[in-house]
This record gives C-alpha cells, sequence and structure tokens, in this order.
C-alpha cells in the first residue's frame, strides 16, 4: 500500500523545504516526480532548484523537455503518470493527485498560511482516509524541523 504523508509548512516556504527533502530522496535512491498547480508554479519550482544553494545540484528535469524518462526529479503540473518510473510523488500547492497506487510513497506539501491550501489539505485527508489509507501528519515546529503529529 502507498505510504501517504502531509507535510504542513508552517515555519518556511516551499521553496526553502522542498529541495532537503528532495536531496534525502535521492540520497535514498527513490526517483520522484514533483506535481505542480500549475505551468507557472512548476517553472518557478524548476528556477528554484537550481539556484536554492551554492554548494548542492539536484538533477531534475520537467515534463515537457526531452529525456524525461531520464530524470531522477522531474517537475510536471499534471496527473501523468511519471515517465521517469517515480516511486515517491510530492503534491504541492493542493495540486490534485493522480491515482497514487503506483507510488511508494506520496508526499503532501502544503503552506499554512494558506487557506485554500489548508482546506484543499484537508478534502484530501478526508478522502483518502475514508478510501482506507493509513496517513501520516507532519508539521514543521521551530527551525523547520518535521515533527510527527498524527
Amino acid at each position: 500500500m502507498t505510504e501517504i504523508l502531509f507535510y504542513h509548512l508552517t515555519e518556511s516556504r516551499l521553496e526553502q523545504a522542498l529541495p532537503p527533502l528532495l536531496e534525502k530522496s535521492l540520497e535514498r535512491g527513490w526517483r520522484v516526480v514533483v506535481q505542480a498547480l500549475d505551468d507557472a508554479r512548476r517553472d518557478a519550482l524548476d528556477t528554484v532548484l537550481w539556484t536554492y544553494s551554492d554548494d548542492s545540484f539536484l538533477p531534475h528535469g520537467l515534463d515537457t523537455e526531452a529525456h524525461a524518462d531520464r530524470q531522477p526529479i522531474l517537475l510536471t503540473a499534471g496527473q501523468a503518470e511519471a515517465v521517469n518510473d517515480a516511486t515517491v510523488r510530492f503534491m504541492v500547492d493542493g495540486a490534485a493527485p493522480p491515482d497514487l497506487s503506483g507510488y511508494e510513497r506520496v508526499v503532501f506539501m502544503f503552506d499554512g498560511h494558506d487557506d485554500r491550501q489548508l482546506a484543499t489539505a484537508r478534502d484530501q485527508w478526508r478522502r483518502l482516509k475514508s478510501e482506507g489509507h493509513a496517513l501520516t501528519y507532519w508539521q514543521q515546529g521551530p527551525g523547520g524541523r518535521w515533527q510527527k503529529k498524527a
């Protein structure tokens, strides 16, 4: 069964929280897809992943580019199946998930200061819980560290 995690951003923005989680995913040998709400947000995250750190590199690409299937991290704005054979999918900003059955892990990241994202996350939690999925909820504590709450 797919492991589903909800990450509630309260101390930092997605642009600061996502890159370290992607780094950890790659360290574990996972291939990842990050699904944004729309093309503009996908493209903004592309820029973030190129520039977030002077001493780090996250190999990634867009689903609209050549060789998308070779990318260890693929950025998309669509619900299509991950052409890079990802086993982990990050859903950001309230993006609607595709069929989750093909993934080992799905992470919903949402901004705790955005009412729309909070409402969407709550709806997604209720729907997935009613479908019988095992869910965990993580919230940022002081300093941005993740704390398991449920």
